[in-house]
Order: C-alpha cells, then sequence, then structure tokens
C-alpha cells in the first residue's frame, strides 16, 4: 500500500508541474517590455522641389492604403480643397466639392477608406512649379481606376514644407 501512496504522490506531482499554464521565466538580463531594435529604412531627403512633390503624391497614396488619417492630415494644407469632377471636366455645374481639413477628413473616412483600396498610384507625375505653388497632373491607378490624366493637384510651401492645396480628381471623361 506504501508504494501505491508513493507512486500515486509522484504521479500527482507530474501531472501538477507537466499542466502548468504559466510560461517560464524570461532569461535573466532581459526585459520583456523593450520591443526589439528594428532596422527601419531613412525617409529620402528630396533635392528638389520636384521631387519633394513627387513624394508628397506618392505618400498620399501610400497613407490612403494604409488608412493613416494622421499622416495625412500631416500634408494637407487644413484650406485644401478636394473635387471630384465625376468624368466631366468641363462642366462643374455637377462636381462634388470638400472645403476644409474637416470635410476632407470626412471624405478619406467615410468615402475612401470604406473601398479599402490595396493600392493607390500615381504614376506619370508631372509637376510644374512657380515659386512657392505648384501644380502636377497625375494618371490614377486606384482600386479598379487605371485613368490618364485624371488628377490634378495644388501645392503651397508652407514653413519650407510643400502642402497639398487641392485635389481634383475624375478628370477623364
Amino acid at each position: 500500500m506504501r508504494k501505491f501512496v508513493f507512486f500515486a504522490a509522484v504521479a500527482l506531482l507530474i501531472a501538477t508541474v507537466g499542466c502548468s499554464s504559466s510560461a517560464p521565466p524570461p532569461p535573466v538580463g532581459t526585459n520583456v517590455n523593450v520591443p526589439a531594435k528594428r532596422d527601419r529604412t531613412p525617409t529620402p531627403v528630396p533635392k528638389t522641389d520636384e521631387e519633394a512633390i513627387d513624394q508628397l503624391i506618392v505618400a498620399e497614396g501610400e497613407a490612403v492604403v494604409q488608412q493613416d488619417i494622421d499622416r495625412l492630415q500631416s500634408m494637407w494644407a487644413s484650406d485644401g480643397v478636394v473635387t471630384d469632377a465625376n468624368n466631366t471636366p468641363s462642366n462643374t455645374s455637377d462636381d462634388k466639392t470638400w472645403k476644409g481639413w474637416n470635410a476632407i477628413r470626412d471624405r478619406y473616412v467615410n468615402i475612401v477608406f470604406p473601398s479599402n483600396p490595396a493600392f493607390a498610384e500615381h504614376p506619370n507625375i508631372r509637376v510644374t512649379i512657380t515659386g512657392d505653388t505648384a501644380t502636377a497632373i497625375a494618371d490614377t491607378k486606384i482600386g479598379v481606376t487605371n485613368q490618364k490624366d485624371n488628377d490634378r493637384w495644388t501645392f503651397r510651401k508652407i514653413d519650407g514644407q510643400w502642402k497639398i492645396t487641392s485635389l481634383t480628381y475624375s478628370l477623364a471623361p
């Protein structure tokens, strides 16, 4: 009987230790609250104003895909304007317009983000700079849309940084 009690006690001990749900402690000298250091690619510094504007347009597309509203806000002038030309560039009566950052933000959050585009690209960007203002015409590749000369952008240099002041899209008939 004593052997039985001894083996039962050993079996109970093994079962208790083997079924423990707690994780083993971290190795001595490590801090589990500090994430591992990641190597990040530095943001390229544009060499020209034209390159800065190209990067801004590309970044806008990336922020749309990532649904990063804070990043988008940092790109826009507070008095910016977005216009949907409704594929009728010569007829402004059917345009839809969002004026000021709050309205532009609502457009991104309620119209653009729900469509969940896998990519938003603006190839073939042509930039014209005049002092502290600029314009750009670009093709559009977003979701099922792939249009030539579909977007017209305007920019203003504010405190040494280019900001988007307007975007008119759906210009392609």
